[in-house]
Formats: structure tokens, sequence, C-alpha cells
């Protein structure tokens, strides 16, 4: 399956971009071109489905992490739901499971644990 980057406005603001696919070292510039055009655009908070994504490799936890800073220094964030098999466990074994954690039932990005 090819990576893809998919993204749509989410009701209530805000977009999702939808990862399809492998993160990784060939792929990792696609994904932080997205961010960056969304940014550039003025979009601030960026919630990515991982549902879809089948591998993740440590330049892909960089591209998630630099995606949260670009948007952070506009004043948003980037946040990961769906995670799940590999993916899920690479997130949580790195801690990114935990500092870029989306809580759908509030709808807003879960806190951030202090450092």
């Amino acid at each position: 399956m090819p990576f893809t980057v998919t993204y749509a406005e989410r009701d209530g603001g805000g977009t999702c971009l939808r990862l399809t696919g492998e993160l990784d070292m060939s792929t990792a510039e696609e994904f932080n071109a997205a961010v960056d055009r969304l940014t550039a655009a003025g979009e601030r908070r960026l919630l990515v489905d991982l549902t879809e994504l089948t591998f993740c490799d440590s330049t892909g936890i960089a591209a998630f992490l630099r995606g949260d800073h670009r948007a952070a220094a506009e004043g948003g964030w980037l946040r990961l739901t769906g995670a799940s098999g590999a993916v899920d466990r690479v997130l949580r074994l790195t801690g990114v499971a935990q500092v870029l954690a989306y809580d759908a039932r509030a709808g807003d990005p879960a806190p951030r644990a202090a450092p």
C-alpha cells in the first residue's frame, strides 16, 4: 500500500490528516510538506488519523514531533488518533502517544504530561 496523506476540515474547526501506508525515511517529507502547507495557510489545529497507517519508524516519530512544534509555534497543536498494532506500540514505547494524544471524548487535545 503506497503512503498517502489526505486531509479535510473537521466539524468544529481544525483539519484532520489521514495517513495510509508506511511513514518512514522515504515518505516523511510528504507528511512534513502537508503540515507545512496547512500551517502556512493558517491552520493551527491538526488531528492526524493513523487508522490506516501500517508502519512508523523513528523518522515518522520525528515528523510528528516536528509537526507539533510547527503548529505550536503558531499557537496550535498536532495530535494523533487511531493508531493500532505496531504503530500504536511504537508510539507508546517512545512516549509520543502520551505527548500527542487526542481525547476524542473532549474533542480537544489531551493535556500534555509535565516534562
